[in-house]
Order: structure tokens, then sequence, then C-alpha cells
């Protein structure tokens, strides 16, 4: 049996070329489209896209209701089942408009691989993840070991993550240039940074206190003075690999080069907490951590626009809508507060106004 199409096989790189080039988006996104049109293409054996049909779509959703995760052994997740159809029907959307589809296709057609509303609200709902706590992140640092290199290296990347709320993609790509130590801050350039969208910006050490500032400055004039590292070299750098007596390969400190992605980062983070006795958070639960604190120390909307624009968002929504969910202890706790509102607060009279400001300033409409 056929495992390819050759005619499916251009059209699908037509596709990623515009998901990227067009679409701006990173190659992740484009790996998890492809494995869905993949998936798509085994159910019905690699038809020409060009026979499509609404039955093939329903089917398929039925096909994949029916599959099982084979690291867990239980039915796929209704947020998988729902990133797989949504990789879907955006393709055929594209398909549709591509000559020799248009008699064939129609946009509507790719609604067929919508979940039903129900579904999609399971797959949809928010469920917090496991968020660190500063006194949690502080007393993994204060555990952390760091008579080698690789342990100096270690700990210093998971004070850099936390003063910074980097994104882990963007972490291995930095260099020592890129670091101001003296302003307190790390220029983004996207020339040489691999940060979401291409963008270039500045981001200032958040002032968490603790001992993640001092400790990440004596890793850089460590570099400098002792390792007498140049600006053009990695800021974390990879781990040298040799071939030991027993023929068996084992690291042998600091290689000058980059890591090639983030999955040394996120071993280094889940060994961490680990030895520390905490959960296994990952690179990105620190920019949760940094949003809840924002929540706390912000005290007006110019405050927190600056806190979302340092952790490289455009637009404060962005912030609120991604990562600023409130516990429900801390909502319990809002709220009864506002129920019992002091005299300092915003009068009740001047809500209205308010919510009024604040949706033509950001062109939103009450529904």
């Amino acid at each position: 049996m056929s495992n390819h199409n050759a005619q499916n096989e251009r059209l699908k790189r037509s596709y990623m070329v515009y998901l990227k080039e067009a679409k701006r988006h990173d190659d992740s996104t484009l790996d998890g489209v492809a494995k869905a049109i993949h998936r798509f293409e085994s159910y019905t054996r690699f038809k020409d896209f060009k026979s499509f049909r609404i039955e093939q779509a329903t089917g398929f959703k039925q096909h994949m209701a029916g599959l099982s995760n084979l690291r867990t052994g239980k039915p796929l997740s209704k947020a998988t089942l729902h990133q797989t159809l949504n990789a879907l029907k955006g393709f055929f959307r594209w398909l549709a408009g591509r000559p020799g589809f248009r008699s064939r296709l129609s946009y509507q057609d790719a609604d067929y691989f919508n979940l039903s509303e129900k579904e999609t609200r399971i797959a949809t709902a928010h469920r917090p993840g496991a968020i660190p706590t500063l006194a949690q992140i502080e007393h993994t640092l204060r555990t952390m070991p760091a008579d080698t290199d690789i342990e100096r290296r270690n700990r210093a990347l998971i004070a850099f993550t936390i003063l910074t709320g980097m994104r882990d993609g963007a972490i291995p790509t930095l260099k020592l240039r890129h670091i101001n130590i003296k302003d307190g801050h790390v220029f983004q350039d996207a020339r040489d940074v691999n940060t979401k969208f291409s963008k270039t910006f500045t981001t200032w050490f958040f002032q968490v206190g603790g001992s993640a500032q001092p400790i990440f400055e004596e890793w850089v004039e460590y570099l400098e003075t002792m390792k007498l590292w140049g600006m053009d070299d990695p800021l974390f750098p990879a781990t040298k690999v040799v071939n030991g007596p027993n023929l068996a390969f084992e690291s042998a400190g600091l290689d000058r080069r980059h890591w090639t992605n983030a999955t040394p980062i996120r071993s280094i983070f889940k060994s961490a907490f680990a030895a520390a006795g905490l959960p296994a958070f990952n690179p990105h639960s620190f920019r949760k951590t940094l949003v809840r604190f924002g929540q706390e120390v912000c005290s007006t909307p110019e405050d927190f626009k600056i806190w979302s624009q340092n952790l490289g968002h455009e637009e404060v929504l962005t912030t609120f809508r991604n990562y600023g969910y409130v516990e429900p202890e801390r909502q319990a706790s809002i709220i009864k507060s506002l129920n019992n509102q002091s005299s300092g607060s915003i009068p009740r009279s001047e809500l209205p106004k308010l919510i009024e400001t604040f949706l033509s300033q950001h062109k939103l409409k009450v529904k």
C-alpha cells in the first residue's frame, strides 16, 4: 500500500511555505500541522486531496476519537483532537482557494472538521498548570551545587530565566554581547536570538529579589574574567562530550558553542527541581510566575503595560489572555475585598465610565 501521494506532497510543501512566510508560524507549529495532515492521509490511504468528500472529515473524527495515546494507553485528549482537526480545517480552507480546487471544495467543507460545541469547550477550557512560586525558585537556586563549570551554568540558567522570563527557545541562541550587567537588561536581537515572531526588544531584569541576580551576574563575570570568553561566545554554552576511558560518552566541561535546541534546558530544570524535592516545573512556567508577581506589584494600568512589554508582548491583553489566570484562592480574596471597599477605592458610579473608556481604547465591544 502506498504511503505517500506525490501530488499531495507538492501541495503540502506549498502550504508549509505559506504558513512560514505569510503567516509567520514557527517550525514547531509547522511540525504539528504536518503531523495532522499526515494522520488524515493515513486514514484515507493517501487519496488525492482533490477527491476529498465531507464523509472523509466526519469519518476521520470518529477514527481519531477511537485512538489511544501510545504513552498512556488512554484515549486521545479533547485538546489533541481539537488541535489536529483545527490544523486540517485551516489546510482545507487554504486548498479551497487554490487553482484546481475551487470547483471541488468550498470553504464550508472544512467546517466538517469541527468538534461539537461541548467537545470544543472541554478542549479549550483553561486548566491552570503548575506554577512555581518565587520562594520555590529561590529554594531550588540555594540547593543547587556550583562546584563545576556545568553546575555553575545550570544554576545561572535558572536564575536568568526568572530574571527575564525568556522563552527556552531563545535562551540557547544568546551571546554574551546581548547582556548588559551594568544597566540590568538583555537585548533580544532577532538577528541573532531566536525570539518568537522574530521580534527585537529589550528585557530589563525583573526585580524578583533573592539570589537570582547575584548568581547570574557572578556567572557572566566568571565567563568574561576566568574563562576569558568574548562577546560572541554563548551565554549558556553546551556541554562538551568526549569518549571516556570506558568507551562511553561522558561530559567534560563546557564547549564553546551554543546548544542547538531547548531540550537540554528543559532537562536541567526538571533535574534541579526534582533534586530540590519539588514538582518538575518547566522553563515556560516561569513566565506565569512573573505575570502573577506583576499582578501583585503593579498598581496602575501603565505599570502592567510595561510589565507586559518586558515579557515581549506588544499588547497587554496578550498577557491577560494567555498568562493572566487568577488562582481560585486569590479570586476569592479579591472578591471579598471588593465587597468591602475602602474609602480610597474607585466609586461605583465611576465604573461604567471606566469600562467604556477601556473598551474604546482596545476597540472592543460588549457582547
